[in-house]
């Protein structure tokens, strides 16, 4: 079949400006775009009205009708560009890409572009997270819990780190995402009457024993440092996971996901 647009070849200045995108974050920041990989994600991004400049696809593994069909009524459309084996494995990062890769233009996550549906929000605040798996299995859970927003503070990682995407399963695209130092998100709590509730040792009650019904922000640190003094200081309440074994923290991603899931039960499932 004969395409529109068809690229064979690796030197092409758009493969090279991809594979750039993929592997540094400045040049992400630079340009404001983004590569996504995958059906899924794809799908995700476009439900998260996620501007798409382009779409590469490789013919024998996904058609350009599919294509067609996934961003029918998409506005703008995406240039769609058909592309060789070659191209298609030096650009995709696992096999199970399903032939498809995108690139998008980022989104500005400024706390002041939050908005809640409703008076009581369920809010997670992670501070400085560095692994992206970790952010993509926080992203995972806020997802399931269907949290109204996840701010990130102090933020190591940009949120468009390709193994972000890849470990949230595109959920980065669909949760209200925003970012801001410690003193900015603290802040914000605080003029929104939103309790700050910080997952630490010291000082805390079993998380069982807190109404999670107000407005809230579960707020959790890295597993080597906690959190840090500043959050401790304007902490409503400390809130700690009892623990029965020899250690005394979890995987970061598995103690938001305890909390998180007592507030979605005292809140109704």
């Amino acid at each position: 079949m004969n395409y529109l647009k068809e690229i064979t070849s690796t030197h092409n200045p758009l493969v090279k400006s991809i594979i750039s995108l993929k592997e540094k974050s400045r040049e992400r920041k630079k340009n404001g775009l983004f590569v996504i990989e995958g059906v899924k994600e794809l799908q995700l991004a476009i439900k998260g009205e996620y501007n798409l400049r382009t779409i590469l696809f490789y013919p024998e593994l996904i058609s350009h009708d599919t294509i067609l069909d996934l961003t029918q009524g998409i506005s703008p459309q995406p240039e769609i560009i058909a592309i060789s084996r070659e191209i298609f494995q030096k650009l995709a990062y696992r096999g199970t890409t399903e032939g498809i890769l995108a690139v998008a233009a980022t989104k500005e996550h400024s706390l002041e572009s939050l908005s809640f549906r409703n008076d009581r929000p369920l809010i997670l605040v992670a501070e400085a997270p560095e692994k992206p798996g970790n952010i993509g299995a926080l992203l995972r859970t806020a997802d399931a819990a269907d949290l109204d927003a996840v701010i990130i503070a102090n933020p190591k990682s940009d949120l468009y780190n390709p193994n972000i995407i890849r470990s949230s399963v595109g959920c980065v695209f669909t949760t209200k995402l925003a970012q801001g130092s410690t003193q900015e998100i603290i802040q914000y709590l605080i003029n929104r009457n939103i309790a700050i509730n910080c997952a630490a040792l010291s000082a805390s009650k079993p998380y069982t024993e807190l109404d999670f019904t107000q407005p809230t922000a579960i707020v959790v640190g890295t597993e080597a440092t906690g959190l840090s003094e500043e959050w401790l200081n304007k902490s409503s309440q400390n809130i700690i996971i009892p623990m029965h074994g020899e250690i005394d923290s979890m995987n970061v991603s598995v103690s938001a996901a305890i909390l998180i899931f007592e507030a979605r039960r005292q809140r109704g499932f």
